[in-house]
């Protein structure tokens, strides 16, 4: 114990008579220091140039290395990411409900069928419909429409997939209009309804124009009470809301993204004016778009520089009074610190500018994290370093045998190896934050520690020099910015040094003060450690979105108003023989397969789904294709060439199967032809429209 009490005031000492020195260095030639460490702010500054910021949620919170990351970037590759969703929700406010009689007895309605409201919503559906569509990023150019045949040139708008309880009237105000008594009942829109929503896939009447169904808990919001589960059978008829979701075609290759990041921004601009200033007063309505989070993240971060500049200039007014020692109107200016309260705000400033400079050479992208909250942690970190280099410069008269130089070394020595602690523990923990998967928290941990580090060698160069040349000039009597005009001399201690001495410092050492916070701090500590339990983990999305975003009210009608979750996929790695009868039973769902095959548990899965979170079976591409091969009126060729043909003409494969399975030579033969048939009134089973993206 001894030994490392010795070896602890050894270092101690070795650190004081080293920053003396460095002190006396610094105040010797203070304008040479000032100017070489321009010179280095302005080179590490220069790397701004190379900064790269993300803003893809994904690309933030998301580690590279978790499993959620990795089996989204093998599916994006190898199947093109998921659609690009813009979304409209619309609530329907100040409405009755509707009373339609049945010979069954009469059935109420929610506010959503309200037939002003549904054609309100059908104009403002044709109206995005029609966003761009004379240019080369319409809709039409842009939307996932799954039977467009590969290599067709030109897609009509109508084709395009879009979720909408108008598919159930193939967006046709005559089909919706159309209605005829029987039996004194009056047959409508609702009666239509009432049929669509039960079977989605009637071909008759129920398809909508793109080809698929209309899937009503994606079409509409609001049918479920506050905390009711989502059941087999949900009572759609009450829906207060309606959903419209336009899909688009994502692709893995951003380059090709352009064109519906074009739409997407004239989508956003058209919504927000008919928010405004077109919307029935019948209408509330929150809408999203793909780009939404990351246009809003963005706006957010430029309108905090707003922010930064005015709590930078307030510390500055900080500084600038509170480290000044006012005595008395006459030597206001004398004693003011403003120019170097504003040498030390600048250089919490350039160290934040340097850190991210720095981390720009190395290629590190930055976060809009950075631009928000480094600069309040540094310019927090950092006042307090000047405070208590200059409190003490003030505190520790300068000694009669005492130049100005060796005043300023011996301030340092005193206070730099504190300094220098507590400046090397903050950068530490930073850097071992930076240890951490999630891309945000290690950007956010090594640009912060790195600027607490370059502030601290900022802080016992440049401002030690800027406290030596205050020094002179306050010495000299000379007033602070207007250095040229002199004032009366006279020594004094502050107000702010007499009040803390004289007042606060006796009421809070007076021994029923030192007991009251003593208890006041342990109560405040037992509450917090009591809390602690209830405190979420995990990143509300809401609290990522400025108060004023459209986004933010998306997120809130998301959440009351959309009673189905996202979509699933179990995927299957390559190395599987699919054409092997022993393989494909592992997997399909139907006759010959084996009890525990994947499609057999993920639907006993689905039966559960309180507890699965899995609503609905899965679509098995593999269970189609079998199907699909065992129709004769399905699978199609060209007699010339022996080439893939639509089931809808051409000659029938007939394909020889044994047990309902083709051999092996007639499964891989035939697999492409069922992913390039578009199901038909005679083949329902074509795979194209389901599966041209899903078997790789």
């Amino acid at each position: 114990t001894a030994m490392i009490q010795k070896i602890g005031a050894n270092t101690e000492t070795y650190l004081e008579r080293f920053f003396e020195l460095w002190g006396r260095k610094c105040a010797e030639k203070p304008w040479l220091i000032l100017f070489i460490g321009l010179c280095v702010l302005v080179a590490c500054g220069h790397g701004v140039k190379y900064l790269k910021v993300t803003t893809d949620p994904v690309e933030l919170w998301a580690s590279p290395t978790s499993r959620s990351r990795i089996e989204r970037e093998y599916f994006d590759n190898h199947f093109e990411p998921f659609y690009r969703t813009e979304q409209i929700i619309i609530r329907a406010v100040g409405l009755n409900n509707t009373i339609h009689k049945t010979p069954n007895g009469p059935i109420i309605f929610g506010p959503a069928f309200n037939e002003e409201f549904l054609m309100s919503v059908f104009k403002l559906q044709e109206d995005i419909k029609q966003i761009g569509a004379s240019t080369d990023w319409g809709l039409d150019k842009i939307c996932f429409a799954p039977l467009r045949s590969k290599g067709q040139l030109k897609t009509d708008v109508k084709e395009c997939a879009i979720q909408s309880i108008w598919g159930y009237y193939q967006d046709d105000v005559e089909t919706f209009e159309d209605s005829y008594e029987s039996n004194g009942y009056l047959y409508n829109y609702l009666d239509r309804f009432v049929a669509c929503s039960q079977n989605p896939y009637q071909p008759d009447k129920c398809l909508a124009n793109y080809g698929g169904p209309i899937f009503p808990a994606v079409a509409l919001g609001g049918f479920l009470s506050a905390g009711e589960p989502q059941t087999e059978h949900p009572n759609y008829n009450n829906a207060t809301a309606v959903i419209l979701t336009f899909l688009v075609n994502n692709h893995y290759n951003k380059s090709k993204l352009e064109p519906a990041l074009k739409w997407e921004t004239e989508y956003i601009a058209f919504m927000k004016n008919y928010t405004t200033t077109l919307k029935p007063e019948y209408f509330d309505i929150a809408f999203t778009s793909e780009r939404s989070i990351e246009d809003e993240l963005d706006r957010e971060s430029q309108s905090d520089v707003l922010t930064i500049l005015i709590s930078y200039v307030i510390m500055f007014a900080y500084i600038a009074v509170s480290l000044g020692q006012m005595r008395s109107c006459g030597r206001l200016l004398i004693d003011s610190k403003i120019t170097l309260g504003l040498g030390g705000v600048f250089i919490v400033l350039a160290s934040v500018v340097s850190s991210v400079g720095i981390f720009g050479f190395a290629g590190l992208p930055a976060t809009l994290i950075i631009i928000e909250v480094i600069p309040f942690l540094v310019l927090a970190v950092g006042v307090d370093n000047i405070f208590i280099l200059v409190q003490t410069h003030q505190r520790e008269g300068r000694k009669t045998d005492e130049s100005h130089v060796e005043h300023i070394g011996r301030t340092l020595g005193t206070v730099g190896p504190s300094m220098l602690l507590t400046s090397v523990s903050e950068s530490c923990c930073f850097f071992l934050g930076g240890l951490s998967d999630m891309p945000a928290v290690r950007a956010f941990a090594l640009y912060a520690g790195m600027a607490l580090l370059i502030d601290f060698l900022l802080q016992i160069t440049c401002f030690v020099s800027l406290l030596s040349l205050d020094s002179i000039r306050q010495n000299e009597n000379r007033f602070d910015v207007c250095c040229f005009v002199r004032g009366s001399k006279k020594d004094s201690d502050g107000a702010l040094f007499k009040f803390f001495k004289h007042m606060y410092v006796p009421l809070v050492m007076h021994r029923w003060s030192r007991a009251f916070v003593a208890v006041i701090f342990f109560g405040w500590l037992c509450c917090s450690v009591a809390v602690l339990p209830h405190v979420e983990v995990g990143l509300d999305q809401e609290l990522s979105m400025p108060e004023d975003s459209y986004v933010l009210g998306y997120f809130r009608f998301l959440k009351d108003y959309l009673s189905i979750g996202p979509p699933l996929y179990f995927v299957l790695k390559g190395g599987l023989d699919f054409s092997k009868p022993e393989v494909q039973n592992l997997v399909c769902g139907g006759q010959f397969c084996n009890l525990d095959s994947l499609t057999t548990q993920i639907y006993s899965a689905s039966r559960l789904p309180t507890s699965t979170y899995i609503a609905k079976p899965a679509a098995s591409w593999l269970d189609d294709y079998l199907d699909w091969s065992g129709i004769q009126s399905c699978c199609k060729y060209q007699p010339s060439d022996g080439g893939f043909c639509p089931s809808s003409s051409c000659k029938s494969c007939n394909i020889p199967l044994t047990k309902g399975r083709p051999s092996s030579t007639d499964f891989n033969k035939y697999l492409p032809f069922f992913l390039q048939d578009n199901p038909v009134d005679t083949c329902a089973k074509g795979g194209h429209a389901s599966y041209s993206q899903a078997v790789d």
